[in-house]
């Protein structure tokens, strides 16, 4: 089954067409927020898909898995566009253009969300009132998931068999992690909003919430919403939130650039720690995504902040390390993989699995 797969972010739209190996026959990449005028002319020549497999990053209770869309889902996916506002409505208005041009070819929703819904109750389980709970579905809901199953996928093949106790490092412009014990998520980052867990380019991570509370109670809730969504993290040292750009500042000798790598690298370190914790130990460490894939320096420094792990990485199989490689020192008891992100091969699976083919 040939399955074009529709990857729409907050600022990007990515297609890939995807044999029935997962081999990619095309591709293209748009900006954020194109109409369907856009997207005819992007897939103009392409080979016709026999299915669509959308990456939409919410599926709250609902959906707990991949789903074939249609009207009612279409409707309840919208439904959940308040829990992510920044993610949810492109993705949504990807899915009416793709639909749009290809009536008649099947389409799925692929949930970031729907990894995690294995977390169990004590780790999905918020303490507030139960009303919050039971009535507006407040939980550690997880995200990221398409990109944590492939990297689990992956270092299995790499690996020659499954891992026990596995902690995945999504790592980009957004970053969660997440334990993956015999393969099923059982704590991740990321909480009930994109928003938590670990420091990002520009997404503050975990705040305290009375901190959010008293800065509600002196500013417009829009504007606090504004800054910790699109001027905090790494951006809020120095106005960037590449990394690259802080690491080369940091290394001029820029102050406020050095201390936004001791706080993403002291976030980052604790929360891998945390994963291990929620695991019993740890067997491997991954990263993948951009900054996880392309970073020697923050692999560098995660794996010194985690010896007492057992975690340790070679420096020259790290610095050289481009696409799928294991960069573990020798002897390390912990396995420690660079992975390339192949979100869309998760996708075409998932697509396939829905529609049987």
């Amino acid at each position: 089954m040939r399955v074009l797969v529709v990857n729409a972010g907050s600022s990007s739209m990515k297609l890939r067409l995807l044999d029935a190996r997962d081999a990619v026959e095309r591709s293209a990449d748009l900006p954020g927020g194109v109409g369907p005028a856009e997207v005819t002319d992007a897939l103009r020549g392409w080979p016709g898909p026999d299915a669509v497999g959308h990456r939409v990053v919410h599926g709250g209770t609902s959906f707990t898995g991949p789903v074939r869309v249609d009207a009612a889902v279409r409707a309840r996916l919208a439904d959940l566009t308040d829990l992510a506002p920044l993610h949810q409505p492109p993705a949504l208005a990807a899915l009416d253009a793709v639909t749009a041009l290809l009536p008649d070819v099947p389409a799925v929703a692929c949930l970031d969300t729907a990894f995690h819904a294995t977390l169990p109750p004590a780790a999905a389980t918020y303490p507030v009132p139960r009303g919050w709970r039971e009535h507006l579905g407040v939980r550690r809901y997880g995200f990221h998931g398409l990109s944590h199953a492939s990297c689990t996928t992956r270092v299995g093949e790499l690996l020659g068999g499954p891992v026990h106790r596995l902690v995945t490092c999504h790592l980009g412009a957004g970053a969660s992690l997440a334990a993956v014990l015999d393969g099923r998520s059982v704590d991740t980052t990321m909480g009930f909003t994109p928003l938590d867990g670990l420091v990002m380019a520009t997404r503050s991570g975990s705040v305290d919430p009375g901190l959010v509370l008293w800065l509600c109670g002196r500013l417009p809730v829009d504007e606090v919403s504004a800054a910790l969504e699109h001027r905090s993290g790494l951006a809020a040292f120095g106005g960037s939130g590449d990394l690259r750009v802080i690491e080369a500042a940091a290394d001029r000798g820029d102050a406020d650039a050095r201390l936004a790598l001791d706080v993403h690298a002291h976030r980052l370190v604790a929360g891998v720690a945390a994963m291990a914790a929620a695991l019993g130990g740890l067997d491997a460490l991954a990263f993948t995504g951009g900054v996880g894939e392309n970073s020697a320096a923050v692999r560098g420094r995660v794996a010194r902040g985690l010896g007492f792990l057992g975690v340790g990485i070679d420096g020259p199989l790290n610095a050289a390390a481009r696409g799928d490689a294991e960069v573990s020192a020798p002897g390390a008891r912990v396995r420690t993989l660079v992975v390339t992100a192949r979100e869309d091969r998760q996708i075409a699976r998932e697509t396939r699995r829905v529609l049987g083919g």
